[in-house]
């Protein structure tokens, strides 16, 4: 995935009421009426957001008459998902080692805090 579309990809996804947009596509096709409902906006306010999720690529626009609905565009999306699945597995990695560290932290504060007792098995090679 290039800079470029990255970077049209998450500034159209930053704003709220493009992200509604995507969820109504989700469902299936709209036209712009039909979108536009929900929200107290103009339609050339909404074509607007259309305009931008399409330039991004998120959404594609037919042609059946006098209807141009809009579709949502998943491979972009799947794009970005695996772009976010690398910084995923890295922060999964890391976090697992944290976790592990932590693990050793207290299995030695637990043995700080519980010293061996005479006759424990821990104690029975002292030589005492």
């Amino acid at each position: 995935m290039s800079v470029d579309s990255l970077n049209a990809t998450f500034a159209a996804l930053a704003d709220p009421t493009r992200r509604a947009i995507l969820a109504r596509l989700a469902h299936g096709e709209a036209g712009v009426t039909e979108l536009a409902e929900p929200f107290a906006m103009s339609l050339p306010a909404i074509s607007k957001h259309i305009k931008v999720l399409e330039r991004a690529g998120l959404i594609a626009r037919g042609r059946e008459a006098q209807w141009r609905p809009c579709r949502l565009e998943t491979e972009r999306l799947q794009e970005v998902s695996g772009w976010l699945d690398r910084y995923r597995q890295i922060w999964e990695q890391r976090l697992d080692r944290l976790d592990d560290y932590l693990v050793q932290l207290q299995a030695a504060q637990a043995e700080r805090d519980d010293p061996p007792q005479r006759g424990d098995k821990r104690d029975e090679h002292d030589p005492d």
